[in-house]
């Protein structure tokens, strides 16, 4: 069984070519016609989702929700999407349409309780939308784990690494200010980290930090490609 995947993309565009790539590697693909079939609305025009979340300007909902239903006509057959903080949304993009939804929040909550399983304490790198949304909070309360969060300072400093990512600047400037943002998480008590915005593992590796890191982009990308060929919804 193959299913088609609709992906919500555009959110940024980075990060969403960063999950394309990420899921080619990981098909097992000896030529064209081993690949899944991907179906990507790239749309950078939703609004910004931390000034939705924050009430500060306007919702994406509708806009995620269009394209849902997009997706659906075009003949995707599961959705899903590589942006963490439209999570906040998700009750409008799946009240849309009739299709599975395959939630990056909650299969990154899976990972981190699967990789470190005594973990206590999660450090969250994500934007601060989606650190005021709660979606992150609450899903890994349910599974015992504290969330440990940027504040003031230093989630400015991380917004604007994000930030320079979504510009498209992966140097080692930028690489370099990640991995400060990441280690003060671990400095806090933080015992595994989430890379809990899609911008993130574009520029931070499991290597650049001193406890298990879970990445929201490959743990998406992993159920993405288990899905498309027949894995259980």
């Amino acid at each position: 069984m193959r299913r088609t995947i609709g992906v919500i993309g555009g959110l940024g565009p980075v990060a969403t070519l960063d999950f394309f790539a990420r899921v080619l590697k990981a098909t097992p693909a000896a030529v064209d016609q081993d690949h899944i079939r991907l179906i990507i609305d790239n749309n950078p025009t939703v609004p910004e989702r931390n000034a939705g979340i924050a009430g500060t300007g306007p919702s994406p909902a509708p806009a995620l929700a269009k394209m849902a239903r997009g997706l659906e006509r075009a003949g995707a057959d599961v959705l899903v999407m590589p942006c963490n903080a439209a999570h906040a949304f998700e009750a409008d993009i799946r009240a849309a349409t009739s299709l599975p939804f395959i939630s990056l929040i909650e299969v990154t909550a899976d990972a981190v309780a699967a990789v470190a399983p005594d973990a206590k304490r999660a450090g969250l790198l994500a934007v601060q939308g989606t650190i005021s949304s709660g979606v992150y909070h609450k899903s890994l309360a349910a599974r015992g784990v504290e969330v440990i969060a940027p504040e003031g300072e230093a989630m400015e400093r991380l917004m604007a690494a994000i930030r320079r990512v979504k510009q498209g600047d992966t140097g080692a400037e930028t690489r370099a200010a990640m991995e400060a943002c990441a280690a003060e998480l671990v400095a806090l008590g933080a015992d595994v980290l989430i890379a809990g915005c899609t911008e993130v593992p574009v520029v931070l590796d499991p290597d650049d930090v001193s406890v298990p890191l879970v990445s929201s982009t490959d743990v998406l990308v992993e159920r993405t490609v288990a899905v498309a060929f027949g894995a259980a919804l």
